[in-house]
């Protein structure tokens, strides 16, 4: 019969114990972390965006290539190289920029 004993029923060191709860907790406040970033990141996301307005007129018959908006105003760029640049609150024209081209 040999003298070696089970290594399975050797007591866990206190170190190695220690070490194993330490990386367990490490794990879940990283994932804790991680989904409280991911939360942060949607909600800074939903509550950035602006309403679309409903109707957008485009004064002489332009016709819109893009779109973009800040949180007081509204721009339409238009097939004719002009930024349309609109009021969001009245919806009224503010200000038209052309773009020159530099051919």
């Amino acid at each position: 019969m040999s003298q070696t004993p089970d290594p399975e029923k050797l007591p866990e060191p206190a170190n190695l114990r220690f070490l194993r709860l330490l990386v367990t907790v490490l794990t879940g406040v990283m994932i804790a972390g991680l989904l409280t970033i991911l939360a942060m990141i949607v909600i800074s996301y939903r509550s950035a965006r602006a309403p679309l307005p409903e109707i957008i007129t485009l004064p002489g018959g332009a016709i819109a290539t893009a779109y973009t908006q800040g949180s007081d105003w509204y721009a339409v760029v238009t097939e004719s190289d002009e930024i349309l640049i609109f009021d969001r609150a009245s919806g009224d024209l503010r200000q038209t920029i052309r773009i020159e081209s530099q051919r």
